[in-house]
């Protein structure tokens, strides 16, 4: 039976730019199928948190230009399910949002938040230690998130150093580490202490809460005053007056890097954070010369080490190219080094700063 005080807070309101050209301001990557299973993204976190929150408990925080495309990919989603953020503000204040309104719902409640874009291939593990992960929240103050083995010196994610034994499965967390140079990566596989930080949290309601007015003021003093507005049919107009001026911070800089209650719990459910090409590469089906190709089809001379995705139905003939991506999606064709994709970003600034919006 589910426990009707736990609820999920899926966070979906990113625009993906290290996913262009598949991914656009108007269709970024959560609402997308990357895997030809005809779920998106979001779909699929939505199914896997089913399994163990109760439907109604499940709310979405996006911003408000995806609300038509959530209604469309979840459409037993009522619509008090869904906070619409009208500004981007990052992951604390749209966490903080969520956290009062869970609270004049239910001051009881147990919340994971989980962002919408990330794959997990062993779900019975998964929901396992959500659910253990719940229960400790449950019954301590404390704010968990989930940390996962490295098995690569992986330079885009961030790191979490535990210390001391462990209380039945948790450890306190020690240092946050966000997304280190390949020589310090190096050194946190190779000392054993470091996680890769999922961004995967759980906390109860009072928590968190407690955590943000002590180390955030300047974000409560925007969200707050809302107090008794949480719940009502004058939130969202409340949320619309006030979010814009929220203070632009994720919740990893603004409370579990400051706060001294975090615990980490380590699990091993075939995590990825689908956030780079890179990701995407190293979790498609290869030929024997490393070359990934999706929804179209391919050709490969002398080359090797290549992702490769067009619109289905074409046919690409590559030849002597070693370490890139080539994606076509719509209106804009993307080669270039797949391990480089930190320049995508600059992509595409530079697009759009020189075409306007229509490439973006």
């Amino acid at each position: 039976m589910t426990n009707k005080d736990n609820y999920c807070v899926i966070m979906g309101g990113g625009i993906g730019s290290r996913f262009w050209p598949f991914s656009r301001k108007t269709l970024p990557k959560q609402f997308l199928d990357f895997f030809g299973t005809g779920r998106s993204l979001l779909q699929q976190t939505v199914d896997r948190f089913r399994k163990t929150i109760p439907t109604e408990n499940i709310l979405i925080v996006t911003n408000a230009m995806y609300a038509d495309l959530v209604k469309e990919q979840l459409p037993d989603f009522a619509d008090s399910q869904i906070l619409l953020e009208p500004a981007r503000r990052n992951t604390a204040p749209c966490i903080a949002w969520a956290a009062y309104h869970i609270r004049a719902l239910n001051p009881n409640a147990n919340i994971v938040v989980a962002p919408s874009d990330h794959l997990i291939l062993k779900e019975d593990e998964f929901l396992a230690a959500i659910g253990k992960g719940l229960d400790f929240v449950g019954r301590t103050n404390k704010l968990l998130t989930l940390g996962i083995k490295p098995n690569r010196p992986e330079t885009g994610y961030g790191y979490i150093q535990i210390e001391g034994t462990p209380d039945n499965g948790f450890y306190k967390v020690k240092t946050f580490t966000e997304k280190p140079e390949l020589e310090l990566a190096k050194v946190f596989v190779e000392s054993g202490e470091f996680y890769w930080n999922s961004g995967l949290f759980m906390w109860n309601v009072n928590t968190i809460i407690r955590a943000v007015e002590r180390l955030l003021p300047e974000l409560v003093s925007k969200l707050a005053p809302g107090n008794k507005l949480y719940g009502t049919e004058d939130e969202r107009a409340f949320i619309e007056e006030n979010f814009p001026a929220c203070p632009n911070v994720s919740i990893d800089f603004g409370v579990m890097e400051k706060a001294d209650n975090v615990y980490v719990s380590l699990g091993d459910f075939g995590w990825s954070d689908l956030g780079t090409w890179s990701s995407l590469y190293e979790l498609s089906d290869k030929d024997a010369d490393g070359n990934a190709t999706l929804k179209c089809q391919s050709i490969f001379y002398n080359s090797k080490d290549n992702i490769v995705t067009l619109p289905e139905g074409k046919l690409v003939v590559i030849d002597g190219l070693e370490g890139y991506l080539v994606a076509e999606s719509d209106n804009v064709l993307l080669i270039c080094k797949k391990d480089e994709e930190h320049a995508i970003r600059k992509y595409v600034n530079d697009v759009q700063m020189k075409f306007g919006e229509d490439f973006i």
